[in-house]
């Protein structure tokens, strides 16, 4: 079982950065793939973001490319979602997950566990 807790949403004008952090626990962490997916009011949960466990591959979706960085600490059982150039757009919940073993990179089915989220609220 992993099990993932993050932090750092808010409140933040359009134009402006927040970063997130999502902590894991349980079991070994190092060998996942981690990611960000986030979801608005009456939308469906979509990817936003993806990175393997050495760093060396990381995906973005287009609405958040250039503007999001992903990176994780495998020494703190992290992961981090800078975003920066923050639109109204933006604003969703967001949720950490962790894929376990092989498989795809931009569903939520690919994901074995998720978090619990955190809001993002990007004012006008």
């Amino acid at each position: 079982q992993v099990q993932l807790a993050e932090s750092g949403g808010g409140l933040v004008q359009a134009g402006g950065s927040l970063g997130l952090s999502c902590a894991a626990s349980g079991r070994t962490f190092s060998s996942y793939v981690m990611g960000w997916f986030r979801q608005a009011p009456g939308k469906e949960r979509e990817f936003v973001a993806v990175i393997n466990w050495s760093g060396g591959f990381t995906s973005y979706a287009d609405s958040v490319k250039g503007r999001f960085t992903i990176s994780r600490n495998n020494a703190k059982n992290t992961v981090y979602l800078q975003m920066n150039s923050l639109k109204p757009e933006d604003t969703a919940r967001y949720y950490c997950v962790v894929r376990q073993g092989p498989g795809g990179y931009y569903r939520t089915s690919d994901y074995n566990y998720w978090g619990q989220g955190t809001q993002v609220t990007v004012s006008s």
